[in-house]
């Protein structure tokens, strides 16, 4: 089984942490009502999930979305501060990210900047996940210095800077990832405080600098044909399952539980499997619950929420 490699096999998860759902952004709500309202539903080991109007919050307020975002954080709110928490943290209690489109690193500063504001003054967002992120390590000091920015402004909340909240000069400057300076990254800090989670959506392995400047990286996106031979990056042991996250479509019912395996194997604490493939009229295999959602849930079990 080529996924079994002889790296860190004390840092992965051995079945010992639970795995949890990281949705990477369903359909909008009015299109996709069911799949907004299971991850409100109680037994859901719900990590987070993504809100992607238009590869960002779009133009203006979007009232379905307000009410789907009220309803997530509602949810999150029952599950913490509930008549039963140690039983209900567990489930439905997953954090709304905004969706930021880094284009591989070609969108201005200035741009993500406003589409956190507005991500964080209409829907109250918890944390952002940042799509198609660069891999490579020129591009790294960019990352960082945009996820210290946010974690920053995620801190302060919504209301609580300027927008750019460093100081670093500005949100005019071009390409966000011009004149950028290294900086520290962020490592975990600011989600153990409650600010957060950022998530990298790199899709692969990158720089394995990019490990300390989010919460979390997506270290695959892909099919189940690729995944099911698919080989972790040997400086993953380094860092515990909750720092990763893997997204899987086309996976068969009968593969579930070896899909889980590689999962588990490989030191990932988030995942997201569907059967769907992309084909057969479907534009985004991950927009719509997978045919055995059920059977998924009831697998994995209530997981923590953070």
């Amino acid at each position: 089984m080529p996924y079994l490699t002889s790296v860190g096999t004390a840092r992965r998860t051995g079945g010992a942490t639970p795995l949890g759902f990281g949705v990477p952004g369903y359909a909008h709500p009015l299109l996709a009502p069911t799949e907004w309202a299971e991850l409100t539903r109680p037994g859901t080991p719900l990590h987070w999930a993504v809100l992607n109007i238009d590869d960002g919050p779009g133009a203006r307020p979007d009232p379905h979305c307000l009410e789907a975002a009220g309803r997530l954080r509602n949810a999150r709110e029952r599950a913490l501060h509930g008549d039963a928490p140690h039983d209900s943290v567990r489930a439905a209690g997953g954090r709304l990210l905004g969706h930021l489109d880094l284009a591989f690193g070609s969108r201005p500063f200035g741009d993500l900047m406003a589409d956190a504001q507005s991500f964080l003054s209409w829907y109250r967002v918890d944390g952002f996940y940042l799509g198609r992120c660069p891999s490579e390590r020129a591009e790294l000091p960019a990352v960082r210095r945009l996820t210290s920015t946010l974690a920053t402004l995620l801190e302060h909340g919504a209301h609580g800077g300027s927008g750019d909240g460093t100081g670093s000069g500005g949100s005019g400057e071009g390409a966000y990832g011009e004149g950028a300076g290294g900086g520290g990254g962020i490592g975990h800090g600011a989600y153990a405080r409650g600010a957060g989670p950022l998530v990298l959506g790199v899709g692969t392995h990158p720089h394995p600098g990019y490990a300390e400047a989010a919460d979390q990286l997506v270290t695959f996106s892909g099919p189940w044909t690729d995944y099911r031979w698919s080989q972790v990056a040997e400086w993953t042991a380094d860092y515990p399952p909750e720092r990763f996250a893997h997204f899987v479509h086309g996976v068969p019912r009968t593969h579930l539980d070896e899909a889980m395996r590689i999962a588990r194997w490989q030191g990932a604490g988030t995942i997201f499997f569907t059967d769907r493939d992309g084909q057969h009229g479907q534009n985004d295999p991950f927009a719509a619950l997978p045919s055995y959602w059920n059977e998924i849930v009831s697998r994995i079990g209530p997981g923590d929420s953070e």
